[in-house]
């Protein structure tokens, strides 16, 4: 089994995947948009991947923090949710928020999760509730002053009122910082918005 991987990016490609040459064998490695952005070819990366073995193939999930990997394991072993949907929902939404998320039953920020509708959400917040909770993903203590679930949906739901659509919401929130309030956040996200749109 493959845990991790230190090489050079030759390429990335448009599906979300990363050429990474370790020792002049270059593996494919499944990753996150944001993730992938990271990754310039020709760069020096390292990944905790999540080595996933099935009887017709052998795929190779990369993170850039311990954490996301270990998010993607647990949302893997979650019935329902197979690796590309996994991948979709870090992709949307990072650890901590994941673990903010589901304690504050937050239906509309799994709904930006591209693939997931009403009905999965609702699901995946009950499936999600005793699995996500585990001490090594350092959600924000309470009165910590991070916000950050709270906020975002905040954000979400302002961007909503200002009539944007879901994919561009989503977006948006995709390119925000995991911390910070709810106004500045909305400062930026239209900021985004407007660059888009421009």
């Amino acid at each position: 089994m493959i845990g991790s991987l230190r090489g050079t990016v030759l390429e990335r490609t448009e599906d979300g995947q990363v050429l990474l040459e370790v020792g002049g064998v270059g593996y494919l490695v499944s990753v996150t948009p944001r993730t992938l952005a990271e990754l310039e070819p020709g760069s020096a990366a390292f990944l905790h991947v999540h080595h996933h073995i099935r009887e017709d193939a052998q795929t190779l999930f990369g993170f850039l923090h311990r954490d996301e990997r270990t998010t993607f394991q647990v949302l893997i072993a979650t019935h329902g949710i197979g690796p590309a949907l996994a991948l979709a929902i870090l992709g949307t939404h990072g650890p901590a928020a994941l673990v903010d998320i589901v304690a504050s039953n937050d239906l509309g920020a799994l709904t930006l999760v591209p693939g997931v509708g009403k009905k999965t959400a609702e699901r995946l917040l009950v499936e999600l509730r005793n699995r996500l909770s585990l001490p090594m993903l350092d959600p924000v203590p309470a009165g910590a002053g991070g916000g950050g679930a709270s906020a975002v949906g905040d954000v979400r739901e302002a961007l909503a009122g200002l009539g944007y659509g879901a994919e561009e919401i989503r977006d948006a929130l995709r390119d925000l910082p995991s911390t910070g309030d709810a106004a500045s956040l909305l400062r930026d996200a239209l900021k985004l918005l407007g660059a888009k749109r421009a």
